[in-house]
């Protein structure tokens, strides 16, 4: 470990081990640390069932109802991939896709007045569709159009909306769309989790049900696909494109320091041995007092024996409560999968209910939710902190662990270039915690954040690809 790396990664999870594997990929020496023994942080699958158990302090352990534990491989974030969306294309563009198996999300449901539809998202099953009357139909059938239509290019296809100045709201008067349709096409097709993007310009929200359509056509029962054996797949995915490139990992290694100096960082000390670095990327448990909370999200693991109620027996499925249905700020969210994917015991199901926390009672807040999943054979309850960092790693703002000196660095602040602006040096690259959404895209918004702090330059999807001949002959096949 007494060397020097271009780049220390501390924490095995998603964000850390995209990023790892991209710098590996670059060229870059990199050393990847974890106080775990397994890979994954927040984001891991946990396996065996008993394990889950020991997790949540229900010492009793799983019946014998509840099969083999070894079947089990369970979720702590449970999210799913859009099919068209920016993480299938980072497998895609780094082959990681050669270790990882998907299968399509059978279904995406959407809630309302205490019931859940199939959500419409093409024109046909617009006009097919048991959630509009039949005038509103025709109105969103209209809406659907112009958006698969919309390029931003071509002004021809604007229809008398500017993308840079029109706001979402009056895009929706314009087609004269009702409430119950602006709430799931906002929150089931745009996938937003609260209605600040009304009045905020329409560009975004066209371009994100366009995904959502883009996914959806690509294998057709829903926009969305689940690595089998679980997510916990993912990281060690990339773990794998980053050792085949030479980078080099250590789990269940402690990390006693971050060591600093002139406010620059220049190594990790663990055990007694410090491995120097030039730049450090961590999530926010290494640094805990240069990480703000910026909320709390509870998510609910429920065991079921059977699919969800009015699913047409998906074994998976999405199911978004939008905020308005509940009279809540946020939308709540539920993921389910089951024995189909190899991760759970034959006959089992495991549904996650997750929301942005906003009251002294959030179990209470996912009760909508919990209500389709009826009966629930067992419940485990998380609610964990959501962090993001406090300043942005390209000033010498400092502070202390134990000894040594800190900083982060946050998405969406930066500078375009560290360098331009004559800071000679990078420091600490803090990730975000996961949040309550139950796709991929802000995580990888945030890849790409931290990519652009690091490397002064926007990302660019080829800089992902792997090189012609891959180390240790694993040569393009």
């Amino acid at each position: 470990m007494d060397e020097e790396y271009d780049v220390i990664v501390l924490g095995t999870g998603l964000t850390e081990c995209i990023l790892s594997g991209i710098m590996s990929v670059n060229g870059k020496k990199v050393l990847h640390m974890d106080r775990n023994p397994y890979y994954g942080g927040e984001s891991s699958s946990i396996t065996p069932l008993e394990e889950l158990y020991k997790r949540f302090q229900l010492l009793e352990g799983p019946p014998e109802s509840m099969g083999r534990g070894r079947d089990w491989n369970v979720d702590l974030i449970p999210k799913f991939l859009m099919a068209n969306g920016q993480l299938v294309k980072m497998l895609l563009y780094t082959e990681v896709t050669r270790y990882l198996d998907f299968k399509v999300v059978e279904g995406s449901f959407v809630y309302k007045g205490g019931k859940i539809y199939k959500v419409p998202s093409t024109e046909t099953e617009a006009l097919a569709s048991n959630l509009m009357g039949m005038f509103e139909k025709r109105r969103f059938r209209k809406f659907l159009v112009f958006v698969a239509n919309f390029d931003e290019n071509d002004p021809k296809t604007f229809e008398g909306v500017d993308p840079q100045t029109t706001s979402m709201r009056d895009v929706y008067r314009k087609f004269d769309l009702g409430q119950d349709v602006i709430d799931f096409t906002g929150h089931a097709l745009a996938l937003y989790r609260t209605d600040d993007y009304l009045d905020q310009p329409c560009l975004e929200t066209i371009n994100r049900i366009k995904l959502y359509s883009e996914s959806l056509a690509r294998y057709g029962k829903s926009p969305y696909l689940y690595p089998l054996y679980g997510l916990g797949e993912l990281p060690q995915g990339f773990a794998r494109l980053s050792a085949i490139y030479g980078g080099t990992y250590m789990l269940n290694k402690p990390v006693d320091d971050i060591i600093m100096e002139n406010g620059k960082v220049v190594g990790v000390k663990s055990e007694g041995e410090v491995a120097r670095c030039k730049q450090l990327i961590c999530d926010p448990s290494y640094i805990p007092d240069r990480v703000r909370k910026a909320g709390q999200v509870i998510r609910i693991i429920c065991i079921l024996s059977h699919p969800i109620k009015n699913t047409n027996d998906a074994n998976s499925c999405q199911i978004i409560i939008p905020q308005n249905q509940v009279n809540r700020k946020s939308d709540i969210y539920v993921c389910m999968i089951s024995y189909a994917h190899n991760v759970a015991a034959q006959g089992k199901y495991i549904a996650i209910a997750s929301t942005t926390v906003e009251t002294t009672d959030p179990e209470k807040e996912v009760e909508p939710a919990l209500e389709l999943l009826e009966p629930i054979d067992q419940k485990f309850v998380a609610i964990s902190d959501l962090y993001e960092p406090i300043d942005d790693g390209c000033e010498s703002q400092v502070s202390s662990l134990s000894q040594p000196w800190l900083l982060a660095a946050p998405p969406g602040h930066l500078p375009d270039s560290p360098r331009a602006l004559g800071f000679g040096c990078f420091q600490v690259f803090c990730s975000c915690s996961y949040d309550a959404t139950t796709h991929f895209e802000t995580t990888c918004n945030d890849i790409k954040d931290i990519y652009k702090r690091m490397a002064g330059m926007a990302f660019d999807f080829e800089n992902m690809k792997r090189k012609q001949n891959d180390v240790f002959g694993e040569a393009e096949q």
